[in-house]
């Protein structure tokens, strides 16, 4: 099906500099089209997606094309027919059309085609294969635009072959219905997700820990995941939770305080964790050094509602852990709690606005007072900044060398 002129151009490419590398295609002989979630978010009117494209030369014609057109390109992923082509200093992944050959539901051996309709055959969901040309006529091979207005979300031919093709496209199923899903799950997706659910086992725990970090930070995320654990399908990857309606809560509450959403928060109220699950988890899901900081240390610190209640206490805990940390626990705390801190927006933003306070005092001035062992000189000065803290950072340089030199004597 064609439509032509469907599309707002401007909405898909704000970049007119893109033109160019269509023109070089074209001068090629070839079609060059926008594929995808480019396409589907556009006709939704969403922002900020990457743009990918698709057309019916081969790399090596491609690359050939550019050079011509004195267009840079970057050979990202040439073997399965990808090349990266650089507009205007950003990189733009084109893949030439293809068809499957051999998968094993981790990887597919690929021949590229010439045949558009061919090429969609292969993809997913019915509203992932949709393409644009740069004049806004839209290319639609299986009724996408129609699933798309209807909420629909639903694979292309047989939902289990599809699957088989890439196991990880049981999540992307969950992730997609999150987003654009208006009524019941498909049933027959559904079905086909559960009969083939042990094959998310093969899957490497990256790919499937980068796309659960998608679908957390879906719009229907506690819905989604709750049709996933009924069926046991999330427990392929997570322990069971029972804090839905927790994860639920803190959705709402970081919605009302016009936050920043986290998919690290999301996770971790699922399962309130101590620090061994804390730990098991970034552990399995391979988190990052950081993520995996942040994750055990909010385990690790445990901090009584009401300390964030007023400045003085709240000064004390920016002092100590930082205003991320601060922020993130006092969030947390609500969704374990089921109810918001009071004044929570005011006491985000004293600690936002908040100067934090600098020890006045180093090693070497314990130095002076003629302590020389490295062990004693730490010792004094975590115990003056200690009295420093609790008196709410008030002592001067001075008072707290004569305190140093107390301790001392």
């Amino acid at each position: 099906m064609i439509r032509d002129a469907y599309l707002d151009i401007d909405t898909l490419m704000p970049d007119k500099k893109v033109l160019k590398l269509f023109r070089a295609v074209e001068r090629q002989g070839g079609v060059l089209r926008f594929v995808g979630g480019a396409v589907r978010d556009a006709l939704m009117g969403l922002k900020g997606f990457d743009l990918d494209l698709a057309t019916d030369l081969s790399p090596e014609e491609l690359v050939e094309a550019c050079a011509e057109s004195g267009i840079k390109t970057v050979p990202i992923g040439i073997k399965f027919g990808t090349v990266g082509v650089i507009i205007n200093d950003n990189v733009l992944e084109v893949t030439s059309l293809r068809k499957d050959v051999k998968t094993d539901g981790r990887h597919a051996e690929v021949e590229f085609t010439a045949d558009w309709e061919e090429d969609a055959s292969r993809r997913d969901l019915t509203i992932n294969a949709v393409y644009a040309d740069e004049k806004g006529n839209v290319f639609d091979y299986y009724n996408g635009i129609s699933d798309l207005e209807n909420g629909i979300v639903r694979f292309i031919g047989s939902p289990s072959q599809r699957i088989k093709e890439d196991y990880l496209r049981i999540l992307r199923f969950f992730r997609f219905y999150s987003i654009f899903g208006k009524g019941p799950i498909d049933k027959k997706a559904l079905q086909a997700c559960v009969e083939n659910k042990e094959g998310l086992k093969t899957l490497s725990m990256e790919r499937l820990r980068d796309e659960l970090n998608k679908l957390i930070m879906t719009p229907k995320v506690v819905e989604t995941f709750k049709i996933m654990q009924d069926n046991e399908i999330l427990s392929y990857i997570l322990p069971e939770t029972r804090n839905l309606h927790k994860l639920d809560f803190l959705i709402k509450l970081v919605d009302k305080e016009e936050l920043e959403h986290e998919a690290l928060r999301r996770l971790f109220i699922l399962y309130e964790p101590d620090v061994a699950l804390a730990e098991n988890l970034a552990n399995r899901l391979r988190m990052s050094k950081i993520q995996r900081q942040h994750f055990i240390r909010w385990a690790e610190i445990q901090i009584p509602s009401e300390e964030f209640f007023y400045d003085k206490s709240l000064a004390k805990l920016v002092y100590r852990y930082g205003k991320e940390f601060c922020i993130d626990k006092m969030l947390l705390q609500s969704g374990i709690d089921m109810r918001p801190i009071d004044n929570l927006h005011q006491r985000i933003e004293f600690i936002r606005n908040m100067i934090v306070p600098i020890f006045p005092l180093r090693g070497k001035d314990i130095l002076t007072l003629g302590v020389s062992e490295p062990r004693r000189i730490g010792d004094i000065l975590k115990d003056i900044e200690e009295i420093w803290i609790r008196r709410d950072f008030s002592l001067t340089r001075d008072e707290l060398l004569d305190l140093a030199k107390e301790l001392n004597s």
